[in-house]
C-alpha cells in the first residue's frame, strides 16, 4: 500500500504543495504477515510478558519527504527575484521545503508501539522485542506468548 505524503511550503507569500509517495505495510501487526513471511522457516519459542510499556515508533520516509520538499522549494525560490535575490531566495526556499516534508513524512508514518518485556522459557533469558501496537491483540503481565524469531527479527502472538 502506498500513502501519498504532503506538505505545505510557503516561499514569498506563495502556498506550495509538495507530495511524495511513501511506502507502508497494510497491517504490521503480530497477527499479519507479508508475502515474503510465507513459506519462510521461523524458530519457535515460547515465554511470558514480565512488562509492557507504550512507545512511540518514530515515523520514517522524512529522507523522501526532505528532498520533495527542498526540491520544490528550491525551484520556487529562484523564481523569486533575479541574480543573486534569486539565489537566496532559492536557497531558502529549499531549506524551508526541505524542512516541512520531513517534518510531514514523520507525522505520517509514526505509530503507537509496545514494548515487550519477555522471560523465555527455554533459556531463562529477559528479551525485549518492539511491535506495533494492535487494539485487537493486547499483551498484560503474566499473559503466555509465542515469539516467532526469524534471523534478527521477531514477532510476538498470545499462545
Amino acid at each position: 500500500m502506498k500513502k501519498r505524503l504532503s506538505a505545505l511550503v510557503m516561499i514569498g507569500g506563495v502556498v506550495v504543495l509538495s507530495g511524495a509517495m511513501v511506502g507502508c505495510s497494510s497491517n504490521p501487526y503480530g497477527d499479519s504477515y507479508g508475502v515474503a513471511d510465507t513459506r519462510s522457516i521461523q524458530q519457535v519459542r515460547y515465554g511470558t510478558i514480565m512488562k509492557t510499556e507504550p512507545v512511540t515508533i518514530e515515523g520514517e520516509g522524512q529522507g523522501v519527504g526532505a528532498i520533495a520538499g527542498a526540491a520544490v522549494g528550491g525551484i520556487l525560490g529562484s523564481k523569486i527575484g533575479g541574480g543573486s535575490g534569486s539565489d537566496i531566495a532559492a536557497i531558502g526556499g529549499g531549506l524551508l521545503g526541505g524542512y516541512a516534508g520531513s517534518k510531514a513524512a514523520e507525522g505520517v508514518t509514526r505509530r503507537n508501539g509496545v514494548n515487550l518485556t519477555i522471560k523465555m522459557d527455554d533459556t531463562g533469558e529477559t528479551i525485549a522485542i518492539v511491535q506495533e501496537a494492535n487494539p485487537n491483540m493486547m499483551f498484560t503481565v503474566g499473559q503466555r506468548v509465542r515469539v516467532n524469531v526469524d534471523g534478527r527479527t521477531a514477532r510476538v502472538v498470545p499462545e
